[in-house]
């Protein structure tokens, strides 16, 4: 029996759940009958009318929606491995992508058909991709409609996947400068699944919001947990904090997933009222770390809710530790941590060597068990020099408690998690060196009261040569997305200091502007 694969658990839910209501998405609203009819025809379709089969990747680039949410069960059933698209993607980075990936199709809605168009115009004969396909109306180019591609399947129940079958490809950040595809099969998704319903609460009626993009690797709970067990899916297409309180209180949502930053847009709106949100059971919050005066006042003002912040990442199919609600409750000092390993996940805490430390020793975080993702895509090198002894390395670095508890001492070296995004700092210093008047640059994180952490550059001017920070920024926009763009930009003209290793001392430049800001502020 192939007990873990998407397969096995959606279609007993569909039988289970046929005439129960399934999603809220706009002005569509339907039952699990018409979800499963829909799926179905998709699949068929997608594999006699797009030529696709298991294996093959597809790209999604789309707000939340219930077409996306086909989508992803679509390649749970085997019509192919899904790539979900960050829709806040450069032009080049989707072009990278669609290269990297050798993806023939993409799936588009309409609000960002032309901007995948702008993207792919110039390059078009270059790249593999043989269809764009149209999800919505509008006067988009395209060579397919979603809804002609459904009319033109048959709800056939199409053969089980193997467990070991890949399904879902994300692309990460990478410290290289371009974004990696992490490759995820059945089965470390499914265990993902189980590890997320053996800590929140998975029971038929629950109602799920999606605000957080379903192109993050945290919104697999709710792609596949609340489909599996018959609860009701809620779609904001993209967040915005007054719109996500209105459909909170009109559909009695219980259970949610957000970044910080989200929460703190939401408490600062002038629609909400604690009363809204009386509705929610369930808090999960991640991405980036709960600054303490945040999360008193979450508790101030929502004391009814469970809270529960997950730690993870796309090459570990998410979810790594959770730290619980009763642990919030319990509150001192282990609201700093990042909770304890979650059912079937082994961290250790290793040195440069790759020796285990004890407990309260910092060093690398890494994490072993069946939810692992495959490999990064066309990367064996990167692949085989995260993964030593069955253990992946993760990059971040922390410690384990007497009682088990994590700690993050640092989200790599070199990351900046910013409203929940990670930015690695060699993508932007990268870009800001491709500037003929850029000597050399040093991008980090700086705190700020809404984003967690805002990006930061300082920037050496060639000798003799003028430069602006405006200059810069347009320049920049060009190669990055717009999150990744740095949000202040100190420009000298002395060399950076470096370390014993010729390195850019970045803890040293950002104490130097931290000590300023103070200073400035006294």
């Amino acid at each position: 029996m192939k007990e873990l694969t998407g397969g096995q658990v959606l279609l007993s839910a569909w039988d289970t759940w046929g005439s129960t209501t399934a999603f809220h998405d706009g002005d569509y609203h339907a039952d699990y009958a018409r979800h499963a009819d829909r799926v179905l025809r998709l699949v068929d379709a997608m594999r006699r009318d797009l030529g696709l089969s298991t294996g093959d990747p597809f790209a999604v680039l789309s707000v939340n929606s219930h077409q996306f949410l086909e989508l992803f069960h679509a390649a749970f059933l085997g019509a192919g491995t899904i790539i979900p698209l960050n829709l806040r993607l450069s032009p080049l980075e989707l072009q990278h992508i669609l290269a990297d990936s050798e993806v023939d199709v993409v799936f588009v809605d309409a609000l960002f058909a032309d901007h995948l168009q702008r993207a792919i115009e110039p390059v078009r004969q270059e790249l593999p991709l043989r269809q764009v396909v149209l999800i919505g109306g509008g006067d988009h180019p395209c060579d397919a409609h979603y809804e002609g591609l459904l009319e033109s399947g048959h709800p056939v129940v199409p053969e089980q996947p193997e467990e070991s079958d890949p399904v879902v490809l994300m692309y990460t950040g990478g410290t290289t400068g371009l974004p990696k595809g992490a490759l995820l099969d059945q089965r470390a998704e499914l265990l993902n699944l189980y590890h997320i319903a053996m800590t929140v609460d998975l029971r038929p009626g629950r109602v799920y919001l999606h605000q957080t993009p379903m192109f993050h690797a945290a919104s697999m709970g709710g792609v596949l947990g609340i489909p599996a067990i018959g609860g009701i899916s809620v779609f904001q297409q993209m967040f915005e904090p007054g719109e996500m309180v209105a459909l909170t209180e009109r559909y009695q949502v219980d259970w949610t997933v957000v970044v910080p930053t989200m929460l703190a847009m939401i408490l600062d709106h002038p629609e909400f009222r604690p009363e809204r949100l009386a509705s929610w059971v369930d808090l999960v919050y991640g991405a980036a770390p709960m600054p303490p005066t945040l999360l008193e006042r979450v508790h101030d003002a929502l004391p009814h809710v469970n809270l529960w912040q997950g730690y993870g990442m796309t090459e570990c199919a998410t979810l790594l530790t959770m730290l619980t609600d009763r642990d919030h409750r319990a509150g001192g000092r282990r609201l700093r941590s990042a909770g304890r390993p979650v059912l079937g996940v082994n961290l250790s805490i290793q040195d440069r060597g790759g020796n285990r430390l004890g407990r309260n020793e910092v060093g690398e975080i890494c994490a072993r068990g069946g939810n692992l993702f495959t490999g990064y895509w066309h990367r064996p090198k990167e692949t085989e020099s995260s993964m030593h002894d069955g253990w992946f390395h993760t990059g971040d670095i922390g410690y384990l408690d007497d009682d088990g508890f994590l700690y993050i001492v640092d989200r790599e070296a070199d990351m900046i998690v910013t409203g929940g995004e990670n930015v690695y700092s060699i993508e932007v210093e990268n870009a800001l060196g491709t500037h003929p008047a850029v000597a050399e640059a040093a991008v980090f994180g700086v705190p700020h009261d809404v984003w967690g952490e805002q990006v930061h550059a300082v920037v050496v001017v060639q000798p003799g040569a003028t430069v602006s920070p405006e200059e810069l920024d347009a320049h920049v926009r060009r190669f990055l997305a717009g999150y990744k763009v740095p949000k202040s930009m100190e420009l000298r003209s002395e060399p950076l200091p470096l370390s014993g290793a010729l390195k850019p001392l970045k803890r040293e430049l950002r104490r130097q502007l931290l000590e300023r800001r103070e200073g400035l502020a006294k």
